[in-house]
């Protein structure tokens, strides 16, 4: 792990084929390599119960997604260099490499990697601001080995 980058990994569920916690944390690490300060994230790992409760609770939306991003919002005399939360759903995310088609380690490391360009302030919710994320995304992914996720859908 790089020096200044600390990630807390949680698992609330176990289920075959799930990344184990160094991976995930390589993963974030890619995805923060252009970070010029100390930062601290959370990633946990759940079930469909927890994803579908915070979905519901803090974007007003029903059912599991794959995964979501909590920035912190400490203020900032607070001094923490926590970034936030990334919550991923296991079940969610063996249905979407099935379905999809994707491997399981590319579509995980995209997850995470997504979640933590949430955290850092990207989004996508305008044309602009996808083509920007998404760029980002599939450089990053490029540069860890995997292909463009973009591309297997098409």
């Amino acid at each position: 792990m790089p020096a200044g980058i600390d990630i807390d990994v949680q698992f609330a569920v176990s289920a075959d084929g799930m990344p184990d916690a160094g991976t995930l944390r390589k993963w974030a690490a890619a995805a923060l390599q252009e970070q010029a300060k100390t930062v601290e994230l959370v990633i946990r790992v759940v079930d469909e119960a927890e994803i579908t409760a915070l979905n519901r609770q803090y974007r007003g939306k029903d059912g599991a997604t794959n995964v979501l991003s909590f920035p912190s919002e400490l203020p900032a005399e607070v001094g923490s260099a926590l970034i936030g939360d990334i919550v991923i759903c296991a079940p969610v995310v063996a249905r979407e490499c099935v379905l999809q088609n994707k491997s399981r380690d590319a579509h995980w490391a995209h997850l995470v990697i997504h979640g933590v360009l949430h955290l850092q302030g990207l989004d996508h919710q305008t044309d602009e601001e996808a083509r920007l994320m998404e760029a980002r995304e599939v450089r990053l992914l490029g540069e860890l080995g995997f292909t463009d996720p973009y591309g297997e859908m098409a």
